[in-house]
């Protein structure tokens, strides 16, 4: 009996050991990854790869000797922070972009980089620097227009051959903001500004000029006018002259109660009140 009871439990943890030895032989790669079977350091295939033999599904390694590393099979994201360029016109840009990239070769992404934030780690720089070399040569108002999306196609081309080298594939970048930094914004403003004050003052002046102009050329019409109309007739030239200053002397005198003025009938002054030319 107790022969019986020893060899059944050694069944039991022999049946122990195969079930956590298959457990850990089997691995599941789903359809979003793709896998690496690294043994003793070297690769020696791949899972569900593009263009590869073989898909997502259930597999088998060696326990305690390979080593599965997972590698997303889906677009990724390296994202640049706020970054200060010098564009062609001598503005400082704060630039935020990102780039979209996916693996393609997973074998040289672990040989060269390792996981897909190495890759990222490797890009960043060269996307920071790839977009400052070709935002420098472009100026700040042709990232506005339609120009920046070749701009932005050359970026993607640079960094897509640096790429390559880990196994990535560059397939998009984006700027999601291209500003001037505070600083300089304020002082654009205030520049500009000062331009439309000092556009303001050049308008008003010629408006000014332009009314000068034409009041002196009124007054030189009206003169010519009243010259051709009174030298017609030099009588009522005498006429129109006393009824002005008849007019400009009695209206000031009138303008105030305790104000009279006392002429003599025969003064020369009313000679046109009398009818006497």
């Amino acid at each position: 009996m107790q022969r019986i009871w020893e060899d059944h439990r050694l069944s039991i943890i022999i049946g122990a050991l195969v079930l956590i030895g298959l457990l850990m032989s089997v691995y599941i790669v789903p359809e979003e990854e793709q896998a690496v079977v690294i043994r003793t350091g070297e690769p020696i295939g791949t899972v569900n790869t593009p263009g590869g033999d073989t898909g997502a599904g259930i597999y088998l390694r060696m326990p305690f000797v390979d080593r599965v590393v997972r590698i997303e099979k889906r677009l990724l994201d390296l994202e640049m922070s706020d970054e200060e360029v010098l564009s062609n016109d001598q503005q400082r840009l704060l630039v935020n972009a990102y780039a979209r990239f996916r693996i393609t070769d997973p074998v040289r992404m672990v040989e060269r980089a390792g996981s897909t934030d190495g890759v990222r780690n490797a890009l960043e720089p060269i996307l920071n620097s790839v977009l400052r070399q070709e935002l420098g040569r472009r100026t700040f108002q042709a990232m506005l227009t339609a120009e920046r999306g070749s701009a932005l196609e050359n970026v993607r081309i640079n960094l897509d051959r640096q790429a390559r080298q880990y196994g990535a594939e560059v397939v998009g970048v984006q700027i999601t903001r291209t500003d001037l930094p505070d600083a300089p914004l304020q002082s654009a403003f205030t520049r500009m500004e000062s331009d439309r004050q000092r556009e303001a003052r050049t308008i008003r002046a010629q408006g000014s000029r332009d009314a000068r102009i034409i009041r002196a050329n009124a007054d030189a019409d009206a003169a010519r006018i009243y010259a051709d109309s009174f030298g017609k007739d030099a009588n009522f030239y005498d006429f129109y002259r006393a009824m002005q200053s008849y007019d400009a002397t009695f209206a000031a005198e009138n303008s105030s109660a305790e104000s009279s003025i006392i002429l003599s009938p025969d003064n020369e002054y009313l000679q046109q009140f009398r009818g006497r030319r």
